[in-house]
């Protein structure tokens, strides 16, 4: 697994606004929070690099993504080398998805449009 650095206080502020609107308890945030952690520190964590910044910012200009969406995009760019056939990309993000998807990953989980 590979995640960009910035994940955890990506992860954070999603958890600290699902407590915030009542969506979870304070008790799933810290299970949520320490599941997290251990999958963090088994993951390969993509440092913040010229490289990419000047990718991300490539990728705005080519996509309509938030700035830490084209982050975590150029991260999984950096990471496979730009072969992104059999590369998988996990993201629940419908702008990021679409993105991704353009920049020829197999963007997972698979959601059925109904």
């Amino acid at each position: 697994m590979v995640i960009w650095w910035g994940a955890s206080v990506e992860y954070g502020s999603a958890l600290a606004r699902s407590v915030r609107k009542g969506w979870i308890s304070r008790s799933t945030e810290r299970v949520a929070q320490q599941v997290m952690g251990e999958l963090q520190a088994s993951a390969y964590e993509v440092q913040p690099t010229d490289e990419v910044r000047t990718r991300a910012i490539r990728l705005l200009n080519l996509h309509p993504l938030r700035a830490a969406d084209a982050f975590q995009l150029s991260t999984g760019l950096i990471w496979c080398g730009e072969r992104t056939i059999s590369a998988g990309f996990v993201c629940l993000d419908s702008r990021l998805r679409e993105a991704a998807d353009r920049e020829g990953f197999n963007v997972l989980p698979f959601i059925l449009e109904s």
